[in-house]
């Protein structure tokens, strides 16, 4: 079936001589491989199209193994992204979190949204990390082990929230805190902040001022978070890493 599909690159990789096989994902088909046959040709109208983080319009030929792309039109080359090191190592972060943890042809029209505004956020501006946070609890929501951030996992208790457990996965209340001798204090402030970041689009913020020492903690505390329960080893969170400590 020939279908026309807005979708976004989030891998490539050589297949043969002259053909790249490409991941897009997208709203209607959710994430999905195909064969863009001769896109490595210097000449190849396609070269262009099957770039890392390019917004398309593409025509694909729809199989159930592996689809043909036809067609190509960019819709925005995300240029601000690829020409800055930082920027690309972002996004490819939030790629390869997608690629891994979303199910092929498993359609997610509100999680692609949210990935897409991420990327135009991630395009034009400098501070990211909490779009960045965003974008990951909801898709760990989608891929099912979520924390649980708007009441007392342990009592359910929705006020006097006071720390995070990694262990038991989520937010503790007072008086339940002490059944976790790792547990991450948190001032009510921040318990808010996880809660928006699980809860609210990033079209819905506009502009949140943290102290960077608060943003570190936060994403010390995702980190953890998924080395426990993502399951999946990331090369570009590897490569975060040492971007961090060579700031």
């Amino acid at each position: 079936m020939l279908e026309k599909i807005e979708g976004m690159i989030i891998k490539t990789q050589d297949y043969g001589e002259t053909n790249r096989l490409i991941t897009i994902f997208s709203g209607k088909l959710g994430k999905f491989s195909a064969i863009a046959k001769g896109a490595k040709k210097p000449k190849s109208r396609m070269a262009a199209v099957t770039q890392p983080f390019i917004l398309g319009h593409y025509l694909v030929y729809v199989t159930k193994g592996l689809s043909n792309v036809q067609q190509g039109e960019v819709i925005n080359s995300f240029r601000p992204i690829r020409e800055d090191i930082v920027k690309t190592a972002y996004a490819s972060y939030l790629a390869e979190l997608v690629d891994k943890l979303l199910e092929s042809k498993t359609v997610e029209p509100y999680i692609y949204d949210q990935f897409i505004k991420t990327m135009e956020w991630i395009q034009d501006h400098e501070a990211i990390d909490i779009p960045i946070m965003m974008f990951e609890l909801k898709l760990y929501g989608k891929a099912g082990f979520a924390p649980i951030v708007n009441h007392c996992v342990q009592c359910g208790e929705k006020n006097q929230l006071a720390a995070f457990s990694v262990t038991h996965g989520g937010v503790l209340c007072s008086r339940c805190k002490h059944i976790d001798d790792r547990r991450i204090e948190l001032v009510p402030s921040l318990i808010r902040l996880l809660q928006i970041f699980a809860n609210v689009g990033i079209d819905q913020i506009g502009n949140i001022s943290v102290k960077e020492e608060n943003v570190q903690k936060l994403r010390m505390l995702l980190d953890l978070y998924y080395d426990q329960y993502g399951g999946f080893y990331l090369k570009t969170r590897k490569f975060l890493k040492s971007l961090d400590a060579f700031k």
